[in-house]
Order: C-alpha cells, then sequence, then structure tokens
C-alpha cells in the first residue's frame, strides 16, 4: 500500500428505491466507515490477541462503522397501528470489526468479527430524518411513528467466514465458495450459511462481496493505486432467525411485533468499478418473507462509493 494511503473512507447507502421496491420495510439505511491495517501497536492488535481463534499477528485489517437505519410498515400514511406489518423502528449504532484474509495455493480464507453498541428506538432520530426527508422531496407523509418500538439499548456480536477458491475463466478471474456465520444478541441472533462467487479483473486488488442488512461491516475493501479493474458477484444466503428485535418488538417493555419467520433467503447481484483510489459498488438484494402475513417480498438496493486517504 502507498505510504501516502492510511485509511479507507466509504459511504453506503441502502434504499428501496434504489430497486424499484416500494417506501416501506427496510426503508434506508446509511453507514460511514473508516477501514485500515493497523500499525503493530494499533490497541485493536491488542483486541485481536485476546480473542480466541484470532491473533495479533495475523489481523489484517480493521474498520470503525456508523450506522442509521429506518425501518416501517408499507403503507406510511395510516396514523393507526398496522397489526400486520412490520413496526416502526429507528437504528443507531457504532462498531468495530476485525479481518483476517488467509492466503493458499488456489484458494483463500477470508474472516471478519463484528462488535456493535447503539439503540433502536426515538432517540436514533429516525421519525425526525424521515418526516422531513420526505417534506424536502415532497413525498408521501410519514404518519405512524407514534407506535414505533420504545428506546433500547443494543449489542451485537456477528462472525463470518469464507472459503474462496481462485480459478481463471476466459482470460478473466473467478472466486467462487461457501461460507458461514453467525449473530449473537438483543438486535440479532442467528445462523447464516451461504454461496458467492466474483468474476471480473485484478481480484487480487479486492476483497470480498459487499454485505447488507442484517449482516454488518463486511470486508469489501481494495487495495489504491492499480489503475481501472472491475468485477461482477453474485451470492445466496440463508439465515435460521432466532431473534430479530425490529420484529420481536422491545425485549424489557411492551411494543408492536409481528410472528417473525425463522427461515430468511437472501440473492444478491452487484458490480463494483475501480479506479486508482476510488471504488463504486452496487448491489441488488432480493429478500424472502420476513414475517407472516408480510404482503410481497422485499427488494432494495445498496451504492457504495469508497476513497482511499
Amino acid at each position: 500500500m502507498p505510504a501516502s494511503a492510511e485509511g479507507l473512507l466509504t459511504f453506503k447507502t441502502e434504499n428501496n428505491n434504489y430497486s424499484a421496491g416500494d417506501d416501506g420495510h427496510y426503508t434506508n439505511g446509511v453507514e460511514v466507515s473508516w477501514a485500515f491495517i493497523p500499525s503493530d501497536q494499533h490497541w485493536v492488535r491488542g483486541l485481536a490477541e485476546a480473542i480466541p481463534g484470532w491473533s495479533a499477528a495475523g489481523l489484517d485489517g480493521a474498520a470503525y462503522r456508523f450506522t442509521h437505519q429506518i425501518y416501517t410498515p408499507n403503507d406510511i400514511e395510516v396514523v393507526r397501528l398496522v397489526e400486520d406489518d412490520r413496526p416502526y423502528a429507528g437504528v443507531l449504532m457504532g462498531g468495530i470489526s476485525l479481518f483476517d484474509d488467509e492466503r493458499h495455493t488456489g484458494w483463500r480464507q477470508a474472516r471478519s468479527l463484528t462488535l456493535d453498541a447503539g439503540v433502536v428506538g426515538p432517540a436514533s432520530g429516525a421519525e425526525f430524518l424521515q418526516r422531513e426527508f420526505h417534506r424536502w422531496i415532497g413525498s408521501d407523509k410519514p404518519r405512524g411513528w407514534d407506535h414505533q418500538l420504545e428506546n433500547e439499548p443494543l449489542l451485537n456480536l456477528a462472525y463470518r467466514s469464507a472459503w474462496m477458491a481462485q480459478r481463471r475463466l476466459n482470460g478473466y478471474e473467478l472466486e467462487f465458495g461457501p461460507s458461514a456465520g453467525f449473530a449473537v444478541g438483543n438486535l440479532y441472533t442467528y445462523a447464516a450459511t451461504g454461496l458467492g462467487a466474483r468474476l471480473g479483473a485484478n481480484l487480487e486488488r479486492s476483497f470480498g462481496i459487499p454485505s447488507i442488512a442484517p449482516s454488518q461491516g463486511g470486508h469489501s475493501s481494495f487495495l489504491p493505486g492499480q489503475g481501472f479493474s472491475w468485477y461482477a458477484f453474485a451470492a445466496v444466503e440463508g439465515r435460521y432467525m432466532a431473534h430479530n428485535l425490529l420484529l420481536d418488538g422491545n425485549t424489557f417493555s411492551g411494543s408492536h411485533s409481528v410472528d417473525r419467520r425463522e427461515w430468511v433467503g437472501d440473492a444478491l447481484v452487484g458490480a463494483a468499478l475501480t479506479w486508482d483510489q476510488w471504488q463504486l459498488t452496487y448491489t441488488y438484494a432480493w429478500r424472502t418473507d420476513e414475517f407472516k402475513d408480510q404482503s410481497q417480498h422485499d427488494r432494495f438496493g445498496s451504492l457504495a462509493l469508497s476513497l482511499w486517504f
């Protein structure tokens, strides 16, 4: 990495309008992250050394993240409680992610460990942000925020590992392989497994397939200063959801809730374009029903712009 490149700043926005979806359910998400390769004396190497299965010397990267998300029922103009649709909820949290990328002959293993802390409820500011943004763009006024989830602190730990085979295909580079992971906390508790693939040019300078909620802190990064490159990607993931605060309702107080489905699946397709210090990534996501009586599958898109400093 060039001496001038000290960290990777990424701004990611997720919205159902990026995929011709309705303005409901996971209606908007914003994440700002700062990824970096820690120095030998950086405190995150001490953290990695203290975690079973990780080590200070083996740590390849880390990231600080700030996330805000907004969830609503499909019809946001209804004042009364919509009992058969998901609760209004805002999520505000910060987190840290650790990354480990082990290279082998013809394949690699990529691991991530993420810790998030924050709050769900009015303290997230989601009601104000959605109301003012809709007023600014002249969109429908959200009227049901009186029924949002109550304030509750959040703490969540997530782990993911992917095993990617590396091949050549008609002059292009190909990575493909399975993944597995889990999350534990009062926001999400789940086990997940999936399969992903990337096809493009100069894949060695980039890492990973972008993550979408509920996954946090995926290692979608790249090395700067190597001209133009690109890749397309596709992935599927299935999750057994043991707990989802945003559907199950507040843990310590009464709130609106819906009957969560235990098995949820995602399908992702997208592409990334890289030029020297810059990368632009688009992801289209399709998700199976997350709760009973859900009227239709959710679709949303994700745009991420990254720049090395």
